[in-house]
This record gives structure tokens, C-alpha cells and sequence, in this order.
């Protein structure tokens, strides 16, 4: 297995993973150019798990505000679940967060999603029932 920072000539091959994952919702803020316009405002945060062969294993998207750390589609693939994947690709963003002089990161997890849901809590996120999160189209 081979982790690197995504980059934006991953997008077929991660969009192709996200789209079979199992609780994610994509949107059309997960188009290319959204993507990409992400990746390039938060160059080296995002990282990715492929095999030798190049098939993408994980990805973990990554990014701050200047404040805060942000973790979205953190996902692996089924035949890569159970040997650290996900796990690392985490600790990896945070590495990064942290060089950044960010200490605290955030996500956001589908309510349903009781598998990513156990993942998170199995990793030492905390669950806060305190907050809501309101959304609204520019």
C-alpha cells in the first residue's frame, strides 16, 4: 500500500470509490471542479491509500479555515477495510493539521451511517449531540 496526498488527477478513480461507499452522500459540490478547487485551497492536506497496481484502497479529504481542521470522505474500500486504512489516512490529515497549527479538526458523519458512526467512535471522536448544523445555497 502506498499513502499520498490526493491530488486532482485522482477524481475519476476516488469519485468511482466514494459512489460505492456505503453511507456517503455526494453532492454537486463533489463535481471535478469542486474538488479541485478544494484540493488546490488545501494543498497537502488530502490523502489517498492506493495499491501497487494504482487502485485507489482509501481517501481522506482535508482542509482548515485557519481556525479549525474539516475531514470529509473519509472512505475505503471494502476488500481494504480492517487493516488500518482508514486509521492511517486520519492520523495523516491530523499530522498535517497539526503542522499547520490547527488543534482541532471537525467532521461531519450521515446521521443512518451507523458504520462510518462506529468508526469514528472506535477512533476517540467525540459525539456532540450539542450541536446543529444548519445548511443554506449560495
Amino acid at each position: 500500500m502506498n499513502y499520498r496526498e490526493m491530488l486532482v488527477e485522482d477524481y475519476d478513480a476516488v469519485y468511482q470509490l466514494w459512489s460505492h461507499t456505503t453511507g456517503m452522500a455526494l453532492s454537486d459540490a463533489d463535481s471535478r471542479i469542486e474538488i479541485s478547487r478544494y484540493l488546490e485551497r488545501n494543498q497537502g492536506f488530502s490523502q489517498l491509500c492506493e495499491y501497487e497496481d494504482g487502485r485507489i484502497a482509501g481517501t481522506a479529504m482535508c482542509g482548515h479555515d485557519g481556525r479549525r481542521g474539516y475531514l470529509y470522505h473519509v472512505a475505503v474500500s471494502g476488500e481494504s477495510r480492517g487493516f488500518g486504512v482508514g486509521r492511517e489516512l486520519v492520523a495523516r490529515c491530523l499530522k498535517q493539521l497539526r503542522k499547520a497549527g490547527i488543534t482541532k479538526c471537525h467532521l461531519m458523519v450521515i446521521g443512518d451511517n451507523k458504520l462510518g458512526r462506529t468508526f469514528w467512535e472506535k477512533l476517540g471522536w467525540q459525539y456532540r449531540d450539542s450541536i446543529v448544523l444548519y445548511s443554506h445555497d449560495t
